[in-house]
């Protein structure tokens, strides 16, 4: 039990300076300007927020090029804790040039025990590895350093409690720089 403990604090630790790290970069590269036109629909290279559905948690999301992003996110469920990380690409839609699409893949880990979920067993312990889709619409607003996204993420554990989870649909809120 310790070591799982342990395992799952130096995973967080590294989720959280990655993504750190990979704010600060955006912001040393592109000046924080969340306007600057460079990635995205033009209107924004990194942004980190709320995600709110099943799955609760922190969303980081920065873009690699003009259409693609890596979003990186930290959410919970049933007590447990589970890291993503997805590779996304991203296009506007045609006349709506601040509303977009995006589609990506990724894979996750997650800890969870069994004596807070409806399907593990009462105490034990889980660690489930597997991968992970998203398809979602988001929306830059004008005037705010802020958006919007709306998506669906179904994902499949092949390690620990195997099967696939259709319910990871979310509402995400994001600062934007």
């Amino acid at each position: 039990m310790l070591k799982i403990k342990k395992m799952k604090t130096k995973i967080i630790l590294f989720f959280v300076l990655f993504c750190l790290t990979t704010t600060s970069f955006a912001q040393h590269n592109h000046s924080g300007n969340y306007h600057a036109g460079n990635y995205s629909t033009g209107y924004y290279n990194t942004g980190i927020g709320l995600r709110g559905g099943l799955y609760n948690g922190l969303t980081v999301k920065h873009f690699l090029s003009s259409n693609t992003a890596f979003e990186g996110l930290i959410t919970s469920r049933w007590q447990g804790i589970e890291l993503t990380g997805l590779y996304e690409v991203q296009n506007n839609f045609p006349g709506m040039k601040r509303l977009s699409s995006y589609i990506g893949f990724g894979g996750h880990v997650g800890f969870w025990n069994g004596d807070h979920t409806a399907w593990g067993t009462t105490g034990t312990e889980y660690t489930t590895i597997g991968i992970d889709g998203i398809i979602g619409l988001e929306y830059c607003f004008m005037f705010l350093p802020i958006n919007l996204s709306l998506d669906w993420k179904p994902e499949f554990n092949f390690i620990g409690y195997t099967g696939f989870w259709y319910d990871g649909g979310a509402l995400s809120i994001r600062y934007i720089f």
